[in-house]
């Protein structure tokens, strides 16, 4: 093996899938396949007794120890190692709890080889991946939270029942039952939503929830 290629651990429980991603990311010629493990505890058992590897690619489903809990055991534990999400999830919620967990990228199963290897490259040399689902400046924000004595500030004013519903929409709960928290009609909380993503300079709810973080508003 050589030593001077970055290294690569791949948890995923379909072993024909896991395999073939080993295969592709050795052929890519930059890269060593460290270990593969089948879920979470698979993963921390086999880091035991091994040389730490420079990313984790992570699914999500898993048995035993899932994706979510895999990486923010891994960001307790091992914070250097870098991690990028490789699931078939592209809903908010899946990207928000992985971001927050500590990935530092997140792609889907059915991107193109060349995407996971710009990803890979990505992570290596800039410490994140950003793509049209998740951006760079997202990634950075909640990294911008491990920052010792990072100072929070608001750069806007929000008055009460915005900052009611921004609370609600970093929750699992969708649009219409934030509504019926509220007790205001859907269409007014979609008025709320437009007006905040006009008023932060955000584009998607991932983008909401973040600056809830990075702001105090609400706490990890």
């Amino acid at each position: 093996m050589n030593n001077l290629k970055p290294s690569v651990a791949l948890v995923d429980d379909h072993v024909l899938l896991r395999n073939g991603l080993a295969n592709l990311i050795r052929s890519f010629g930059e890269y060593s396949v460290l270990f593969e493990a089948g879920n979470g505890n698979d993963l921390i058992r086999q880091l035991k007794s091994r040389l730490l590897p420079d990313i984790v690619l992570l699914d999500i489903n898993m048995p035993d120890m899932d994706g979510y809990e895999t990486a923010l055991w891994l960001r307790r534990h091992y914070p250097e190692i870098k991690i990028l999400a490789l699931s078939m999830y592209d809903t908010d919620n899946s990207i928000i709890r992985m971001l927050k967990n500590g990935v530092k990228g997140y792609i889907l199963k059915d991107t193109e080889p060349s995407e996971l290897k710009m990803a890979l490259e990505s992570v290596i040399n800039k410490g994140f991946y950003y793509s049209e689902m998740v951006t760079g400046k997202l990634i950075h924000t909640i990294n911008a939270l491990d920052v010792v004595n990072h100072k929070v500030h608001h750069v806007f004013t929000l008055n009460e029942r915005e900052l009611e519903f921004l609370r609600l929409a970093c929750t699992e709960c969708t649009y219409k039952e934030i509504a019926e928290q509220m007790y205001l009609s859907p269409r007014t909380i979609d008025g709320y939503r437009d007006t905040l993503f006009e008023k932060l300079n955000v584009k998607t709810r991932v983008g909401l929830v973040l600056y809830a973080i990075r702001n105090g508003i609400v706490a990890l």
